[in-house]
């Protein structure tokens, strides 16, 4: 399968337990949290944090979040992005307007457009 991480702004002390709960942290190539490095999202350093820790770049990574500074982050990465409209969405956003390259309504669509970005 492809590795795959996680790139948050919740501090450690909370990442890690619910990333050990849900049954994620040993499956994650990495875990990025909003106290890891200096700068959180929408600034692109954890992402490209993340990609060093990988050792990919951010051209080869696809990213994947349910908030406007989700995608405002990837896109200064160089990720592609995809809104999830799932998550912490609420009636008051409008992911139609957060440019991603990609809306996607259940994980499962990630394969397709991972997929997609690869043919590209």
């Amino acid at each position: 399968g492809e590795r795959w991480g996680v790139v948050t702004n919740k501090p450690s002390w909370l990442t890690d337990p619910l990333m050990e709960e849900l049954g994620l942290a040993q499956r994650a190539a990495c875990v990025v949290s909003g106290d890891t490095v200096e700068h959180k999202k929408p600034h692109p350093q954890p992402l490209l944090h993340a990609c060093d820790l990988m050792g990919v770049t951010a051209a080869e990574c696809l990213y994947v979040g349910d908030a406007r500074r989700d995608m405002e982050a990837g896109q200064r990465a160089g990720m592609k992005t995809i809104a999830a409209l799932f998550g912490y969405i609420t009636d008051d956003d409008n992911p139609a307007s957060w440019n991603a390259d990609g809306m996607i309504e259940h994980p499962d669509e990630i394969l397709h457009w991972q997929q997609r970005f690869n043919q590209a």
